[in-house]
């Protein structure tokens, strides 16, 4: 009975997910009559933008995937280096960092008045393509250098006691031992970072330079912000949303990647790697230290510029309340749905419906791949005719929001239940343990993975700005759209301080995060 409870709490849970994305898309379909612009499939413009959207995004999960891998070597082979712990930490924070501090960093770095920028000759530009994949690669190289190197921790011992007995050379080491290993994560890993950088918003928006470097994302926001042109608005949605949508279903039907697990090394029998090796396995590593750093150490030569009078003028403390108000609920609301959703889920697994399973895994993950724009959009325009935004804007970008982060939410507490289920769930069917005492066994078993569920939701909730772009008025702001409005005017000293201290309040939920998984 408890379980059966439960079961039908979880099955809402979903069904709530679902309503709400269809709830959008009735938003966006009343005001465009139903009507889809079938020009737009036509139209040159937009088959540019699709192409550049494509390009970018490939572009940018490509070149991840290929600077990752001597990084995650050199932390597998070496597991001795300097910071290696940090470095991992690190890496977990350029993720999750919101968007708007790493393009500060970017501008203040490599914009027009940037430190590298009298180095780079007269003919550079952060603008554009170069910029987008710049601030791509440093958003998702970190989280292709975590996967991969976990995935090496999983390489057993007596692999490579065997090849040592065969002799293998580091090619053959490499060909048949290494490879296969990360080949099994290699497509999971790319096609992941290929949807982040496709549904990319705020990237694109700050440093895409003009139209010829936009992509479906921007031009749905731009088709409902400036045109109000709800059928074109509606056509992309549905383009995008079919191209991400099917690469999602691909990357699940492989599998999912473990990149926030733990470091888990412990000391066992690894090759010792040629003198030469282990060099280029130092510099690959150093050298990741400094490209992930510059960015954010550039902003600090601008916080020496601002004095007391400009900095009073900051109003700080409204909008950091507002959005870890915001965050917080946001965070809370997806970690509870997610606890929910996964009650069904593991129960299809007990069962070895492995259909079932995927599919309500697919249904409960699809707001990974649905564009924040189109449902913002969507829910804004339904807005408009039934409810006072003053009054329930705040609400709708917490619903957003909390969507956005549940796929985030499950992959973190699904293993950890997986794991419960394996040794315990026959255990409780024979006690007839009661919902009570059920979750009473349940929660304490999960305290650890709860907390770092909610510490990720929360980080990725602080840095939102596309879906607060649609909601937001002049009565509360959040501080990713401060430093926004900040940079779009050009006062780059104040947008560095805002992003300092930004930055500054995700290390320290980083490393909090850190010492939770860790433990």
């Amino acid at each position: 009975m408890a379980q059966r409870s439960v079961q039908i709490i979880g099955y809402l849970a979903l069904s709530c997910l679902m309503l709400v994305t269809a709830w959008a898309f009735y938003g966006l379909g009343s005001l465009a009559e139903g009507r889809l612009s079938w020009t737009v499939f036509t139209d040159p413009y937009i088959h540019r933008i699709l192409g550049f959207s494509l390009k970018q995004a490939a572009l940018s999960a490509t070149i991840a995937v290929l600077l990752a891998l001597p990084v995650a070597r050199a932390l597998y082979y070496l597991p001795e280096l300097v910071g290696k712990s940090t470095f991992l930490a690190l890496c977990l924070l350029c993720f999750v960092l919101p968007t708007l501090v790493l393009i500060t960093g970017l501008v203040a770095l490599l914009g027009s008045s940037g430190w590298l920028t009298p180095y780079l000759g007269k003919s550079w530009s952060l603008y554009g393509m170069q910029g987008i994949l710049l601030a791509h690669l440093f958003l998702n190289s970190p989280f292709a250098i975590r996967a991969f190197y976990l995935q090496l921790q999983a390489l057993p011992a007596s692999s490579w006691l065997l090849a040592r007995q065969l002799k293998l050379s580091s090619w053959q080491q490499w060909t048949l031992l290494e490879w296969p290993q990360l080949r099994a994560r290699l497509l999971t890993v790319w096609v992941f970072i290929f949807v982040l950088c496709f549904n990319s918003f705020a990237v694109v928006l700050s440093l895409g330079g003009g139209p010829q470097a936009t992509t479906l994302e921007v031009a749905i926001y731009q088709a409902l912000k400036y045109d109000f042109n709800i059928p074109e608005a509606l056509s992309l949605a549905w383009l995008q949303l079919l191209i991400a949508g099917s690469l999602y279903l691909l990357m699940t039907r492989f599998g999912s990647s473990g990149w926030l697990s733990a470091d888990t090394a412990k000391l066992q029998f690894l090759p010792i790697p040629p003198r030469w090796q282990a060099r280029l396995h130092q510099l690959s590593y150093y050298l990741a230290w400094v490209v992930l750093l510059l960015p954010l150490l550039a902003l600090i030569p601008n916080l020496l510029q601002i004095n007391a009078e400009r900095f009073s003028k900051l109003t700080i403390m409204k909008p950091l309340l507002t959005t870890l108000s915001l965050g917080v609920t946001a965070a809370g609301l997806a970690v509870l749905l997610a606890l929910l959703i996964l009650s069904p889920i593991r129960k299809a697994r007990l069962e070895y419906q492995t259909r079932k399973q995927w599919l309500l895994d697919g249904l409960a993950n699809h707001h990974l791949v649905m564009p924040a724009m189109v449902l913002s959009v969507g829910l804004y325009v339904w807005c408009l005719k039934h409810l006072n935004l003053e009054t329930w804007g705040m609400a709708f970008v917490v619903l957003v929001n909390t969507l956005g982060l549940v796929p985030f939410a499950i992959q973190q507490l699904k293993p950890r239940l997986f794991q419960f289920d394996d040794q315990y769930q026959h255990l409780a069917q024979q006690l007839k343990l009661n919902t009570l005492i059920y979750w009473h066994v349940l929660l304490p078993w999960l305290a650890r993975d709860l907390q770092a569920a909610f510490l990720l939701c929360l980080l990725l909730a602080m840095g939102d700005v596309a879906i607060f772009s649609i909601f937001a008025n002049d009565s509360w702001i959040s501080l990713p759209w401060l430093i926004y409005s900040y940079a779009g005017s050009y006062r780059i000293v104040e947008a560095s301080v805002l992003s300092f201290l930004f930055l500054l309040i995700c290390a320290v939920l980083v490393f909090w995060l850190e010492k939770i998984k860790n433990q």
